[in-house]
């Protein structure tokens, strides 16, 4: 049987680095297995112009600040950064944790981000299409750098489009994300599944996390039904970890971990 995982991610809007820093290195002492902030410049929600932290330089310090949990962003926005750079950039992240890094990305969504910092927005289709022009760069890159991650650097791709995200999961990834309801998440299951058929891919090899609100953190149960293995609550500062709390209970309880 699978173990179940848990995570949170920090949302950096809204706050300061020292809030951060306290969050995620008491998020690593409970024992949480995964700690993620996301790839955005400006706040999601709220007051729209509040502090914002760019994500792979708080990841920089999240690496060195803890030592057990896996770290990561849930998700790079592929068209922020050429692939070449953002493998190196993981790579060398994976050097600075100790091998406790995901290579999280994903297509990209959030036009203000764009707008404001110079980028090409284009279109849905355009912006996954080169998403499956850059993984193969990435992966091609990780091979060539000197030294080598020191741990497995799992690529995970977050997502819920059926026609192409899910076809770009089962060629590539390791893992994959995207979010409830259980009934949601089971039935995007399935086409992975499916897509993972279509190309030769063991399902099984492919990590299955989902990222769930604060008010759906009670009765895991529900998700791992759903088909989850990973299961990763959303938090904005103050940073209450209680759900991440209840989220490790569930997990030791489901672990058989006494």
């Amino acid at each position: 049987m699978t173990r179940l995982k848990v995570g949170v991610v920090l949302r950096p809007q809204a706050t300061t680095v020292e809030a951060l820093r306290s969050a995620w290195t008491e998020a690593d002492v409970m024992g949480a297995d995964s700690i993620w902030v996301w790839d955005h410049f400006f706040p999601l929600s709220g007051d729209m112009d509040a502090e914002h932290f760019e994500g792979w330089t708080l990841l920089s310090a999240m690496a060195a600040d803890t030592s057990t949990a896996m770290v990561g962003a849930m998700v790079t926005c592929n068209s922020y950064r050429n692939p070449e750079l953002l493998a190196d950039m993981a790579r060398t992240l994976d050097h600075v944790s100790g091998g406790r890094v995901y290579l999280g990305v994903g297509s990209g969504w959030f036009e203000r981000d764009y707008d404001e910092y110079g980028y090409e927005f284009g279109t849905a289709g355009t912006r996954l299409r080169q998403l499956e022009a850059d993984l193969p760069r990435m992966s091609s890159r990780l091979a060539k750098v000197n030294p080598p991650p020191v741990g497995r650097l799992p690529l995970l791709i977050g997502g819920a489009g059926e026609k192409v995200t899910l076809r770009l999961v089962a060629e590539y990834a390791d893992a994959w994300n995207t979010f409830g309801p259980p009934e949601n998440y089971q039935r995007l299951s399935a086409v992975l599944d499916d897509w993972c058929g279509k190309v030769g891919r063991d399902p099984t090899e492919i990590e299955r996390t989902v990222s769930v609100q604060v008010d759906d953190v009670d009765g895991v149960g529900r998700y791992i039904e759903a088909g989850a293995e990973h299961v990763i609550v959303g938090l904005a500062s103050p940073f209450d970890l209680d759900p991440l709390a209840s989220l490790i209970a569930q997990r030791d309880e489901a672990n058989g971990v006494v």
